[in-house]
């Protein structure tokens, strides 16, 4: 072998590393394949025929497929209801759809794990002037921190979620660009029962991006009123093209496709312009893609720590998503990384990125993904922004194979400045 031209010191880590890690991955394969067994248990209970992999257009009534789809995403996830739909443009409009859909004017919503991720400031109207914010609707919004130890801070949510017209509670699953941990289940179990407990009106909303698949359950098996995610990322297996997904309260599903298309059409209308069958095989191969996303991401953990960096987790820590942190201390080093993760993908492996003043960031963002999919996070992608200390944020990886080789790439970038 060679055909990478990677060098032999890196290669000789990157088999140590495999040798280090050989225990997490089988416990990995194990959760896998209970998450195949959960959905293939879900597309037979339903009846997928040949006749919902086929599509429609225009207004897409009776749409079989994508109405199957939603049931199936429902019965996996443990909801009463699901919408599936091309239409979420990404995962922070099938969010914002979320909630908007438990909220309206006079009301509060309350953040219980910090400020939420950079996108979302300017839906709920915390940064920037955006005409259509929660803002704009006369809509309050309030937070309290997690700890120092990046653990919810279940007295202050106790406190707080009792606070005048607080009627929707907001978790961000994952760690967005910070380098606390991701919330596990449990972790979202113990905040909904809290927050149902002291305010039973209030609902408890869910930011489930990057943690399909990470665990055996999802936060709606554990109480959690409504969740929301894209289809570029865990559920969509790397092969939904698009789209975004709401899951839980009947309810507040409806309530949300009113938000996606229009009041008292809602999920009716929506034309799946014939990518149900990508959508379905997406799904279908989501736990075990999840399940090479985090091998992938224990391997670039271990890899890095034995060329000295500091990983967030750690290799042989749980995970309850599939970002991997590493941190690099200076901006050449994040340049370097970056570099290497696209010189080590299969498409555009020749382009250099550069940071850029992204829409919806605070500081330029350099970001490598040399996907299939335009900026899906499921196939290998790191990005960062060009602020201290300096992180590369890596996620995704369709198969451990490949995943290891782009991350043995960006780690040969590096290898100028390490002193072995």
């Amino acid at each position: 072998m060679g055909y990478m031209n990677l060098s032999p010191e890196i290669r000789r880590l990157s088999e140590q590393a495999m040798a280090d890690i050989a225990p997490v991955l089988s416990k990995l394969h194990v959760l896998s394949a209970e998450n195949t067994e959960k959905v293939l248990s879900a597309f037979r209970k339903f009846r997928v025929s040949d006749g919902c992999l086929t599509g429609s257009t225009g207004y897409g009534y009776g749409d079989k497929g994508r109405d199957t789809l939603d049931l199936i995403y429902a019965d996996v996830f443990g909801a009463e209801a699901a919408l599936v739909r091309i239409g979420f443009v990404n995962g922070t409009h099938a969010i914002t759809a979320a909630i908007f859909s438990a909220l309206k004017t006079g009301d509060v919503l309350l953040s219980v794990t910090g400020t939420p991720y950079d996108t979302l400031r300017g839906v709920i109207g915390i940064e920037g002037s955006y005409h259509g914010s929660l803002r704009d609707y006369g809509i309050g919004y309030a937070q309290t921190d997690l700890l120092p130890d990046g653990k919810p801070d279940y007295a202050a949510i106790t406190r707080e979620a009792t606070a005048p017209h607080v009627a929707a509670v907001f978790i961000q699953r994952s760690r967005g660009y910070s380098s606390r941990p991701a919330l596990s289940v449990g972790d979202i179990g113990k905040i909904s029962e809290i927050v149902h407990a002291v305010n039973p009106k209030a609902a408890v909303l869910v930011d489930n991006c990057y943690g399909e698949f990470t665990e055996t359950i999802e936060p709606t098996e554990a109480g959690a009123d409504l969740m929301a995610g894209s289809l570029i990322k865990n559920p969509g297996g790397g092969i939904a093209p698009t789209g975004g997904y709401i899951a839980g309260k009947r309810d507040l599903v409806e309530a949300a496709a009113y938000r996606l298309t229009t009041p008292g059409i809602g999920g009716e209308c929506g034309a799946s312009l014939f990518n149900n069958r990508l959508l379905y095989q997406g799904f279908f191969l989501a736990p075990h893609t999840v399940g090479e996303a985090l091998k992938t991401a224990v391997f670039c953990a271990r890899l890095l720590e034995l060329m000295g960096y500091k990983t967030v987790p750690a290799w042989d820590a749980p995970r309850s998503d599939i970002i991997q942190l590493v941190e690099l201390g200076s901006p050449e080093l994040l340049r370097r990384f970056c570099k290497g993760i696209q010189a080590g993908s299969p498409v555009d492996s020749y382009v250099s990125p550069e940071p850029w003043d992204m829409p919806g960031y605070d500081c330029p963002v350099i970001m490598a993904a040399g996907t299939f999919i335009q900026g899906a996070s499921i196939e290998l992608s790191a990005d960062g922004p060009m602020r201290a200390p300096f992180c590369a944020y890596l996620q995704g990886g369709l198969t451990l194979e490949a995943g290891r080789l782009g991350i043995m790439t960006a780690a040969d970038m590096l290898a100028g400045v390490f002193d072995n």
